[in-house]
């Protein structure tokens, strides 16, 4: 039981430190502010809107 938990906690830390040398958390400011601009539509969606109408 006790190799179990080392190999699962091993393997999360491998999956960690995988995230964070891919740049997975290299952008810790735009979540915190991307829901305050939720509603505003990206440029390329304008014209798309636009077409359809």
């Amino acid at each position: 039981m006790i190799a179990i938990s080392v190999s699962v906690a091993a393997l999360f830390l491998v999956a960690f430190l995988w995230a964070v040398r891919s740049g997975q958390y290299e952008d810790d400011y735009t979540p915190a502010v991307r829901m305050l601009f939720e509603n505003e539509v990206p440029e390329g969606r304008k014209a798309e809107a636009k077409a359809k109408e």
